[in-house]
């Protein structure tokens, strides 16, 4: 019999938007970015457009491929470390008051059994990384798009973290850290997602969508449902940068609208 010490390790992974946040994180940080004139007014109210279908029907592919599509080019000159620094600055205003009650608690019940904490986005790390920390993360896997030599997104996408990709972004990084993906969680909303949850031992469906729901009842999945949302504790531990590791990501899309990445499922 496997005594204490030698029980596999799992992680736990979790998606971002809709799933530890109440909203998009597009649609939440559209303000600052307006503010901090990143972009236009304009620009802004275009990707809250874009995003609406996502935030009311789901996400599957056809509609999130369109998203990326329709916000992509809008990405282009916005500067990475202003819209990290941005999203940073923001996160007392208008993130920490839409964190799910049910998701914080969640993550602090799989910190106290000492499995590590991911958070797995398809948005870009520059705007992933600062919401990972607030909430203590000990990795982030997101998208990633190029720079030029100031910093600048080019428009050109090099990784998204999304569907199949986020998943292989999860497994080889469980790899990596000798995480038993068998012994972890993951819990999303989205039915891009399936396949990471399908990999885990311990899927979790999140206020899942329409097709997620469906797979989750075929598969018989746990189904968590999360309304009230809370702010951050100030007692969580924050890793360090450096701690925070960005492990692995998949291809991305960086949607200047609010210049970030769509959040597609991130």
């Amino acid at each position: 019999m496997m005594s204490r010490s030698e029980q596999p390790t799992g992680a736990a992974f979790f998606d971002l938007d809709k799933t530890i946040l109440a909203t998009s994180s597009t649609i939440a940080l559209h303000r600052p970015f307006i503010d901090a004139d990143l972009v236009t007014r304009r620009a802004a109210i275009l990707s809250v457009l874009v995003h609406l279908p996502y935030l009311i029907k789901g996400a599957d592919e056809e509609r999130m491929n369109a998203m990326a599509e329709s916000i992509g080019n809008l990405a282009k000159g916005i500067n990475a470390p202003i819209l990290e620094s941005v999203v940073e600055d923001s996160l007392d205003t208008v993130i920490d008051p839409v964190c799910y009650l049910g998701a914080l608690a969640e993550i602090e019940r799989h910190r106290a059994a000492g499995r590590p904490i991911v958070v797995a986005s398809a948005s870009v790390i520059e705007m992933v990384r600062p919401i990972a920390r607030r909430l203590g993360a000990d990795e982030v896997l997101a998208s990633i798009g190029q720079t030029d030599e100031h910093g600048d997104y080019t428009g050109r996408i090099l990784h998204y973290n999304q569907a199949e990709g986020k998943a292989s972004a999860c497994a080889a990084l469980a790899a990596e850290r000798g995480w038993d993906l068998s012994a972890s969680w993951a819990y999303s909303d989205s039915v891009s997602d399936i396949p990471l949850l399908s990999s885990v031992g311990h899927p979790v469906a999140v206020n899942p969508d329409r097709g997620l729901k469906r797979a989750a009842l075929d598969n018989e999945w746990e189904i968590m449902r999360f309304s009230d949302t809370a702010r951050v504790s100030r007692s969580l531990p924050v890793p360090s940068p450096r701690t925070l590791g960005i492990a692995a990501f998949s291809v991305g899309l960086i949607a200047a609208g609010v210049a970030f990445a769509v959040t597609r499922k991130r």
